[in-house]
């Protein structure tokens, strides 16, 4: 048998000073297992909660199973306590009293739940050629094209004449109708493949086929448009005019499943940014007895700015920690200045294929951990949180000091374009910041990739943030 050889002075030092990321597999083989098993009660989630209203319902469900109460801001509450706050059914706030009084300071953790769609104009039902259509306006940023020929799925809510409120959701189940944005067939597409890739597929080409059988009346006009009407009044109760008191969104109709001979992903809809919201919730579930205060937040609108009455540039948590000071005659801003914030939020995973806009050393992959954003923003940092080296060494050591694999990474090449995420909101509050999530493959795709792996270290990474 050989000797095993000796380092150089060189491989000693590089060992000893040098640093690269590796994929959890290679370091905790052991997790593997785990891992698999915790992605079954996340792709169960997901199937259940494809829109922001759905997902705060599950939620508040699971919230309620583990002990949380209802918010009550004339109660003094205890550690240990939990409670909830749901705003306008597309927020929801899970809060655990810690062992140490609120004046010290909250461990925020704020996820968004609202992902790219198609949804329905106000006026939205019209017919074309004995075919009838929804006319959408996409949210959030998608690629047009990649909603081209693939099954969709209803869901929303409708405001009734009446006052009363219908849940809609229809293409979920094996059995119900899907829908479906048509497109150009390669024999008569010659002038179609010379438009911009951003214009193969138009806004004003987004039509949803909904029907094509007409109204058994000859002679009256859009009969295709009323027969699809006619379906949704005898099963709703709903009105063309409802429409407008209605919020539909379209949604890919496929469910969350495996991905890969290894069944190593996830492949679902709106992983971003539901895989962290759950790995969050999760986390919060578990960590019943935290040091500190710990707030985990479930927001809506981050995909269009964060902006409304349930986006996070809205005073709506800043008023619930405002309830939550007030208990306790406490200053909303010396609590804030003692705070720090995880912003729960994706990063693009290196993509071999198209290896061309990432930056190798500064890209996430899958399979490494939840990726460590210190800063978002546009090329120059423009719209960028940017995290101090204070915060980033606090969050950095919270997760080392309990095992988790992380990685850094940011989203992509400088001048190719970048993004940003609540993380800015939160600064804007006073509150050292910074952001950890998952990295995703085919990020604002109608069907995205997530290593099990990566969600079961995010989940492990929330749960030290938490103790």
């Amino acid at each position: 048998m050989m000797d095993k050889k000796e380092k150089t002075p060189g491989e000693k030092l590089k060992e000893e000073i040098g640093f690269k990321f590796k994929h959890i597999a290679e370091l905790k083989p052991e997790d593997i297992s785990p891992s698999m098993e915790f992605a079954e009660g996340y792709k169960r989630f997901m199937n259940s909660s494809k829109t922001e209203r759905e997902c705060v319902k599950v939620l508040r469900e699971m919230a309620e199973k583990e002990g949380y109460a209802e918010f009550d801001a004339s109660n003094m509450y205890k550690a240990g306590d939990r409670v909830y706050f749901v705003n306008r059914d597309k927020n929801i706030f899970l809060l655990t009293f810690g062992k140490r009084p609120v004046a010290d300071g909250i461990r925020f953790n704020i996820a968004h739940i609202d992902s790219p769609r198609l949804d329905l104009k106000p006026n939205p039902v019209m017919e074309n050629t004995e075919i009838a259509y929804f006319k959408t306006h996409y949210y959030g940023g998608i690629r047009k094209y990649q909603w081209g020929t693939i099954p969709l799925a209803m869901h929303g809510v409708v405001m009734l004449k009446d006052g009363s409120r219908v849940d809609i959701s229809i293409g979920e189940g094996d059995d119900e109708p899907k829908f479906m944005v048509s497109d150009l067939l390669p024999h008569l597409s010659a002038q179609q493949n010379k438009r911009p890739l951003n214009e193969g597929l138009k806004g004003e080409e987004l039509n949803i086929i909904i029907g094509n059988i007409p109204f058994n009346e000859q002679d009256l006009a859009e009969r295709y448009k009323l027969t699809a009407l006619k379906i949704l009044n005898d099963r709703y109760g709903m009105t063309e005019k409802d429409f407008v008191r209605a919020e539909i969104e379209m949604v890919p109709a496929a469910k969350a499943t495996d991905i890969g001979l290894d069944r190593s992903m996830v492949g679902a809809y709106g992983q971003d940014d539901k895989v962290c919201a759950y790995a969050a919730a999760i986390a919060a579930f578990e960590i019943k007895e935290p040091e500190y205060t710990t707030l985990t937040v479930f927001t809506d609108k981050e995909e269009i700015g964060s902006e409304g009455n349930t986006g996070m540039a809205s005073k709506a948590l800043h008023h619930f920690v405002e309830d939550i000071c007030d208990i306790y005659g406490l200053k909303t801003r010396n609590v804030y200045r003692r705070s720090i914030c995880i912003s729960s939020d994706v990063n693009p995973a290196f993509d071999p294929t198209f290896a061309d806009v990432f930056e190798v050393n500064n890209s996430s992959y899958l399979g490494h951990g939840p990726v460590l954003t210190k800063y978002t923003g546009s090329r120059g940092k423009s719209g960028s949180n940017d995290a101090s080296a204070e915060t980033m060494a606090k969050v950095i050591s919270c997760m080392e000091k309990e095992g988790v694999i992380w990685q850094i990474g940011e989203l992509g090449k400088v001048d190719e374009g970048g993004g940003g995420t609540i993380a800015l909101f939160m600064g804007d509050n006073d509150v050292d910041t910074v952001d950890l999530g998952v990295p995703v493959l085919a990020m604002h795709s109608p069907f995205e990739v997530t290593s099990k792996l990566d969600l079961y270290h995010t989940y492990k990474a929330y749960c030290a943030f938490y103790r």
